[in-house]
């Protein structure tokens, strides 16, 4: 999450230190139902879906199928997969042999698929491309499906679990006018199981935003509309919900950066929590399974600095902008106030749409997947769809952009403001395709699609990570660490107010070991300032000891996992860390489930080392 301040060269010193130990790592209870979902390891299991390193393992009808030729585009790299577009009878074939894991709940083929044609019918399907798995067909497309851009497209495979089956795709032409199929990025994620523990008290549920903002000519003002659907997970009638305004923070109650207007499906309330929780009386309440949608139109004011939410000059940052839907749990509504010293923030997985029109002269980085596509003169609109993830940010400025894809297939995009070197610029490129390979290996496929890093040394913190979408200054601890929060609080996620530690600890551990670090008698170093310090105190406690946060979350928590891995054995702790995150993928993490996994991973008891290490719940 946030790391540390850069004060001083002693605090950048403890913050390098920290980063190299941050490790989110949440806890799974040792049931039945746990182990069952451990028996799926989440993964992307199509190989060179992108189509950027040669043709294997894909078997092509023809050796120009996969291509990087003039004539189409890429959705993303430099190749891309063209089948037809000859204007003749012609057939052409792209497959590959896929193992859908078995355990896995959910099985999720996604492609982006370009349609050109020179057919003028709109009523006859002539030309058409199949996308099969083993003997059966998903999707048919033809000429009548064609777009100006890749459209995303995503099919339910999950009955395939546990099989070995081919993924083809077959495009066919008839005697006259072309119609080309174009496709990449082709992606097949598995997840799931059961339901992470304790998630079905979670509540609103299966959130989805859909969201349309336009821009200033500077990128610092944006307006337009907002809503969003969810389900009532709970057993008890849902008559009200929460918007977490974050960003209220940054300006006063009569001056607010977020403003809410216009609200339908509820009554809007009266803000607290300095403004940053907005209460929405619902239209009726909803039962347990019911689902509403509530709208609103929404202003986002940037202001000046250089922070998560603020704006650099001319280049702004646009985290936790984006009203969410706060968590109600068996504690009631959970409506901290924001932190500036760490983070608040407590969301359930959720999909995004997110459209954003902004001047052509501003790229605009984003979380999720993103497409750009011409608006009114003089301007683009940048459409980003995310799943899964717990919130959304962008940025907007005239950046430099280098791109690149690490060797496990996962799209880079490195966003430079002026004054960052090509070199440092390419070195942080090759920083962050070595770490998210690196995370993946130990904790399970990356599943966000491309990875946004947004690089500014003016930043006071040493880094900021959001789904997909991270900020940071030129370092590569830091890089590593704010990409190892990919898991730990965007896969896993937990309540970042109340358990910091299960995010900052967990990811310094996993930024540890991405770097070769191992931790040796880490813990010989470790002083309490009082009794009432602990690994597992919540913002409350560290907003009030601000001092004390990197030394103990991030250093004496980091230190303790290495600890514990000394303690059970590498071979157990490594299993340890990657079934947990399985089990909890897209889910929420807490200490208690945490402890309970890493008991059931051993013969040891545990209790003296919790109490030694001051790790409570």
């Amino acid at each position: 999450m946030r790391t540390i301040p850069h004060r001083s060269v002693a605090v950048r010193a403890l913050a390098v230190t920290a980063l190299a130990a941050v490790s989110l790592l949440p806890a799974g209870p040792a049931t039945a139902a746990s182990d069952a979902a451990a028996a799926c390891t989440p993964a992307q299991v199509v190989a060179n879906g992108g189509f950027e390193s040669g043709t294997s393992p894909w078997t092509q009808s023809s050796t120009s199928v996969i291509t990087s030729r003039s004539g189409e585009t890429p959705h993303g790299g430099t190749s891309y997969a063209w089948l037809d577009g000859t204007g003749a009878t012609h057939t052409d074939t792209l497959s590959q042999s896929v193992t859908i894991p078995s355990g896995c709940s959910t099985a999720t083929l996604s492609f982006w698929l370009h349609i050109d044609t020179a057919e003028t019918t709109s009523s006859t399907a002539y030309d058409k491309l199949t996308a099969k798995i083993g003997g059966t067909t998903l999707a048919t497309y033809s000429n009548l499906d064609k777009n100006t851009g890749y459209v995303k497209k995503t099919l339910d495979v999950s009955s395939f679990a546990g099989q070995t089956v081919a993924l083809a795709f077959t495009g066919t032409e008839d005697s006259s006018l072309q119609t080309s199929f174009v496709l990449d990025d082709v992606a097949l994620d598995t997840s799931g199981g059961t339901t992470p523990p304790g998630d079905s008290t979670r509540t609103p549920a299966a959130p989805s935003y859909t969201v349309s903002l336009s821009s200033n000519t500077g990128g610092t003002v944006w307006t337009g509309h907002e809503s969003a659907t969810f389900t009532n997970a709970s057993s008890t009638a849902l008559s009200e919900v929460y918007l977490r305004l974050w960003d209220n923070y940054h300006g006063t109650c009569d001056a607010m950066p977020i403003t809410v207007t216009n609200v339908t499906g509820g009554t809007a309330g009266s803000p607290s929590v300095g403004c940053t929780a907005l209460p929405v009386t619902l239209a009726a309440p909803l039962a347990q399974g019911q689902s509403a949608t509530i709208g609103f139109d929404l202003g986002i004011t940037v202001p000046s600095g250089a922070d998560r939410f603020g704006h650099d000059g001319a280049f702004s940052f646009i985290g936790n902008a984006l009203p969410v839907l706060a968590v109600k749990d068996g504690s009631g509504w959970h409506l901290d106030p924001y932190t500036d010293n760490g983070e608040s923030f407590y969301s359930l997985a959720a999909d995004f749409k997110v459209t954003l029109d902004h001047p052509s002269s501003l790229l605009v980085p984003a979380t999720g997947t993103s497409v750009d596509t011409p608006g009114s003169s003089g301007r683009t609109v940048t459409t980003a769809t995310a799943s899964k993830v717990r919130d959304f940010a962008w940025a907007a400025g005239p950046f430099s952009k280098i791109s690149g894809t690490s060797s496990a297939g996962t799209a880079i995009n490195v966003y430079s403001v002026s004054g960052i070197s090509s070199s440092d610029a390419q070195s942080m490129l090759s920083t962050a395709k070595t770490a998210v390979d690196a995370h993946a290996a130990r904790f399970g496929a990356y599943p966000y699609g491309e990875l946004d890093a947004v690089i500014d040394n003016n930043y006071w913190f040493g880094g900021m990570e959001y789904p997909g979408f991270v900020l940071d200054l030129v370092s590569t601890t830091a890089l590593t660490h704010e990409i190892g929060h990919q898991w730990w609080y965007g896969i896993v996620g937990d309540d970042e107010y109340n358990s910091p530690w299960l995010d900052e600890a967990f990811t310094d551990y996993s930024t540890d070991l991405a770097l070769g670090k191992t931790g040796t008698s880490c813990w010989d170093g470790v002083s309490w300032a009082s009794s009432a310090e602990k690994i597992t105190n919540s913002m409350a406690y560290w907003d009030a000891h601000s001092s004390r946060y990197s030394t103990v979350v991030y250093g004496y928590g980091k230190c303790a996992l290495h600890d514990l891995r000394r303690l059970i054995g590498d071979t157990a702790m490594t299993k340890l860390l990657k079934d947990y995150a399985g089990s909890h993928w897209y889910g929420v993490s807490t200490t208690a489930e945490f402890k309970a996994a890493a008991q059931a991973a051993t013969t040891t008891d545990l209790t003296s080392f919790w109490s030694t290490h001051r790790i409570e719940g």
